[in-house]
This record gives C-alpha cells, sequence and structure tokens, in this order.
C-alpha cells in the first residue's frame, strides 16, 4: 500500500537527523528547547544528542505517567522556559509518548501567548494518536485531559526506530487506537491491522502501517478542526474506555490508556448493534479478538454505576445526553447517538459476560 500524502506537516520518516536539523536550523541558537521524561531520556535523547546542532538545546525533564499530567507539570515547563530566556520566536520539542505532547503542547500554547512546538512521539499511541490533531490538555479533578486548547504543532516528526524499546502492553495500547481508524473509516487498514504479526514485528512494514493510520485520523481532523462535528467519529470506544480508564486508577489497578479503548470498544460495538444494526456475530466476533489479544479486564456490578457517572462527565456530551459514537458497519459511523441509562448497563453486562 502506497504512503499517504498529509495535509499538516507531518513526517513518517528514517531519516531523523535531515527532517529535525531541517527544522532547528529556521530557530536562532539558544532559542530551542526539548521536554522529556526519564524514560525518554534514557532510551531516545541519545539518539538526538548525537547530532551537531543538538548541542546548544536545554533539556527538561518531568515525570511520567498520568498523575503528573497536571497543572504542576505545566508550571514547571513555563519555569524552564522562562529561566532559560525563551520568547514567542522559540521552539519547544516534545520527545516522548502522549502524556508528555498533550502537556507540553498545551503549555507550549499558553507561554507568552504561544510559542511554536514539534512533537516526536516515542510510542505507538502517541505516533498514531496523541501527537496528530493538535489537542493539548492536562487532567484536571480526577478527569483526563479536561484542561485544554486546540493548537496545531508545528510539525510531527514520526520514526518508526523509537518503538523498538516498547514493551508489549505499550505497544497494543497503541495499536488499538490504530484498530479505532480501521473500524471507523477503512475496512482495508481494519484487516491489515489484523492480519499484522505483533508478536514479530517488521517495523517497516509497520511504517507504512501507522502512516496511514495518521492519514486515517488526519482526515477527520481537517474536516472538523474542533471537534464540532465528524471529528467526534474518533471517539469510538473512548466514552466507556476513559470510564474505564478513570475507574481503574480510582480502584488502583491502573491500566493503560489504549487498553481501556479497546475494553470501550467491545461495549460501543455493543451498542452499535443495538441502536444503528451493526451485527451481532460481528460483534461477539471483534469482542473475542479483543479479549484474546489484551486480555480481560474485569468489572463487578457494583461498578456499573460509577461508571455510568464517569461517562455523564464526557466532555462530548450535550443538553444531558450521552452522546456515543457508533458504526453500523466496519467503515462507516454516525456520531451524537444518544443511549439510554438501561441500555448502556446491558452494553455492560455483554462486557462483563466476555471477560469471565
Amino acid at each position: 500500500m502506497e504512503i499517504p500524502q498529509f495535509k499538516n506537516d507531518i513526517r513518517v520518516t528514517n531519516r531523523l537527523e535531515k527532517e529535525l536539523g531541517s527544522i532547528i536550523e529556521k530557530y536562532p541558537e539558544g532559542k530551542v528547547y526539548v521536554v522529556v521524561d526519564e524514560h525518554t531520556r534514557g532510551f531516545c535523547l541519545p539518539e538526538l544528542q548525537q547530532y551537531d546542532f543538538f548541542k546548544s538545546i536545554q533539556v527538561l525533564e518531568l515525570k511520567s505517567g498520568e498523575d503528573h499530567k497536571n497543572l504542576e507539570s505545566v508550571v514547571a515547563v513555563w519555569n524552564f522556559l522562562e529561566e532559560n530566556g525563551a520568547d514567542r520566536k522559540s521552539l519547544l520539542i516534545n520527545l516522548g509518548g502522549g502524556m508528555l505532547s498533550d502537556l507540553c503542547g498545551f503549555a507550549a500554547s499558553c507561554f507568552k501567548r504561544g510559542l511554536h512546538f514539534v512533537n516526536i512521539p516515542t510510542t505507538l499511541l502517541s505516533q498514531v494518536d496523541a501527537s496528530v490533531g493538535g489537542k493539548t490538555g492536562i487532567n484536571f479533578n480526577g478527569l483526563k485531559n479536561e484542561i485544554g486548547v486546540f493548537n496545531q504543532p508545528q510539525t510531527v516528526i514520526i520514526a518508526s526506530r523509537f518503538l523498538k524499546t516498547l514493551d508489549k502492553a505499550n505497544f497494543l495500547s497503541g495499536y488499538a487506537e490504530m484498530l479505532k481508524h480501521g473500524l471507523i473509516h477503512s475496512k482495508a487498514h481494519w484487516d491489515e491491522c489484523l492480519a499484522f504479526d505483533t508478536e514479530n514485528i517488521d517495523y517497516e512494514t509497520l511504517n507504512g502501517m501507522i502512516a496511514r493510520s495518521v492519514a486515517i485520523k488526519e482526515h477527520f481532523v481537517v474536516n472538523d478542526p474542533t471537534e464540532q462535528n465528524i471529528r467526534k467519529a474518533l471517539n469510538l470506544g473512548h466514552t466507556v474506555g476513559h470510564a474505564f480508564e478513570s475507574m481503574a486508577l480510582h480502584q488502583g489497578r491502573p491500566i493503560l490508556h489504549g487498553h481501556a479503548v479497546a475494553y470501550g470498544i467491545i461495549v460501543e460495538l455493543y451498542l452499535s448493534a443495538k441502536k444503528v444494526g451493526l451485527p451481532m456475530e460481528q460483534v461477539e466476533q471483534i469482542s473475542q479478538w479483543i479479549i484474546d489479544t489484551y486480555g480481560p479486564f474485569s468489572i463487578a456490578k457494583s461498578d456499573y454505576e460509577a461508571l455510568y457517572l464517569k461517562m455523564t462527565k464526557d466532555k462530548k456530551n450535550e443538553a444531558g445526553r450521552i452522546n456515543f459514537t457508533l458504526i453500523p458497519e466496519i467503515g462507516k459511523v454516525e456520531i451524537n447517538v444518544n443511549c439510554e441509562k438501561e441500555l448502556i448497563i446491558e452494553a455492560l453486562d455483554y462486557y462483563s459476560g466476555m471477560t469471565k
């Protein structure tokens, strides 16, 4: 399959030095800054530090994890930029996963009312999702991405070489977003993802798959930059998935974002069968594949009310309605589908039965 052309400056490349160097040379010396976390400092930063153009760049390390995706970390970025003389002509490079690109994109968007930032995503999840699309933000009051702005990065540089350090769980976390892209837009991409051997990864093949997955996300972003309409298609699996993710964190058994989305897809495919006609046989086949691939995440009936309450707080709800993105068939989508509480509980029951 061909590598797609992007409308925004998204570069899927094996020539990291050339691509990054062509960006950095446009900024004054001493006015380029990099933020990493403890993982990317060890695994990914040395890849950049070998280049001559990187020698004058200041580096800030933040702590990784959703519990550090908060205002305190944003203030740390602002202090770092202020103390090192950043101005509106400066560039902030975010080298890390989705948590870091979300947080630092938000910090860059606010500092001196906005400076340029570049995302170099280092996890599969951030490459196919978080680093693309212009969403930035932090968690607040126990809710994911509650505070943030829409602001496109100057450039996104995607290099699959960084994925060689990922463990299987984190690889599958990103893979869930690729599966979602296939479900909402392209049966060909869905079939491609199902056929790919995640146990023996061919990174050259993966590079092309990532590019096609990113192109699907960009299609929705370009047609609806601020998520007023069709971009909501990207929410498949997320209304329930975010509820699972928040509840799991609260219960002291955290799960990765992509795993939560995969489990959320099961629930929302059941809703798709009941509300928009997705064949139940297909729901069962996909659900079983997800459980076999991601393993079970169990929920109890006593969790249902808390999960439902978290769904009511989803940012895409309107006028008291819980709005779901559902699919009548693979590659087609219906947005803003309201589901009554009784049906949501029924769908949670279906999910629970799949995990036993």
